[in-house]
């Protein structure tokens, strides 16, 4: 039987992008990268275009897309502002942060899992930058992995989830930030919610809109119920390999466990260390930290332990801490 071709990651050079470009304006799918993690991007206002990022990653309809504008004056295209989000966009786009607002009608109901609502943000990487203004529409665009399986924060990682399933890749080096952008519903902006914690942490958002932020982390695990916002489901950003959180990991608890059981810490624990143990920043810089977790979990999943055990980022969660713990926890969940 005749091997399926797998997709060609290609630099970003002028010529390219253009190629990319075209090939997303005539409703094709791309693999592309972002500060946060490596996205599958599609013309956000075509439907079956759309429809093909469902088909490639195993997504259920009912998780919708976040939509990518290249400027905050785009969002008028898409969504219905109010203050709070153009205070918000203002002071964090481009970057890593994702505001639910009442959608369009331009904006195709597969997008937001048939909800009025829909989910937005201006990107800062400079390649998927220059990509979406040449392709001159919004682009939505999960994380480029199967569904349910760790994000990818490399083209390398999306080319062995969905090489066979996809065409191109546009390669932009490993993804800065690591973990998936914050989300913020502001359909009331009176009562903002925190759905998923991120980079640009609850404190930042309390701070610059002069109000609490409200965030109440217990997920749906209906996968058949619309989100209303992407990693909303109780399991996500799992590895295949059985995954274990502990609040306070030990050399000595690890020494105890099988051979075949992965450790893996915040920061380099002290002392002799055995091969099963794997850490994520030397020092326990949590950004540093955060950047790494993905690439750590993927690299974990491949090397045949029977489990891997994992340290949360204490109990303090806040700032950086929050979006580590967020991501383990629904990994691990069963």
């Amino acid at each position: 039987m005749p091997r399926k071709p797998t997709a060609r990651v290609l630099k970003g050079t002028p010529r390219n992008l253009e190629l990319l470009a075209s090939r997303l304006r005539a409703g094709d799918i791309v693999g592309v990268p972002t500060e946060t993690v490596y996205g599958l991007a599609a013309d956000a206002l075509n439907p079956n275009a759309c429809r093909k990022i469902f088909e490639a990653k195993g997504r259920p309809v009912s998780d919708p897309l976040i939509v990518h504008l290249h400027s905050l004056r785009d969002l008028a295209n898409v969504a219905v502002a109010n203050s709070a989000a153009l205070k918000l966009a203002e002071t964090f786009w481009p970057g890593p942060l994702t505001l639910v607002l009442p959608k369009l009608e331009v904006v195709p109901s597969i997008v937001s899992a048939g909800l009025p609502s829909v989910a937005v943000r201006v990107p800062a990487h400079p390649l998927f930058r220059r990509l979406l203004k040449l392709v001159g529409r919004p682009l939505a665009a999960p994380s480029a992995n199967p569904f349910g399986y760790i994000s990818p924060t490399t083209a390398e990682h999306v080319r062995s989830g969905l090489g066979t399933k996809i065409r191109y890749i546009l390669d932009g080096g490993a993804s800065g930030i690591g973990l998936e952008s914050t989300i913020v519903d502001l359909r009331n902006p009176a009562k903002p919610r925190l759905l998923r914690p991120g980079a640009i942490t609850r404190e930042q958002l309390a701070e610059t809109l002069g109000c609490a932020i409200a965030w109440h982390p217990r997920r749906s695990g209906q996968i058949a119920k619309p989100q209303l916002a992407p990693g909303s489901l109780l399991r996500h950003y799992s590895p295949l390999t059985p995954l274990v959180i502990h609040t306070r990991a030990s050399v000595a608890l690890a020494a105890r466990s099988a051979p075949k059981e992965a450790w893996l810490f915040i920061s380099k624990p002290a002392g002799k260390l055995s091969k099963n143990i794997y850490w994520l920043d030397r020092s326990g810089n949590l950004r540093a930290a955060a950047r790494r977790l993905f690439a750590q979990l993927r690299s974990l999943d491949t090397k045949g332990y029977s489990k891997i055990h994992a340290e949360l980022a204490g109990a303090n969660e806040t700032g950086p801490a929050a979006a580590i713990n967020d991501r383990l926890r629904r990994a691990a969940a069963k």
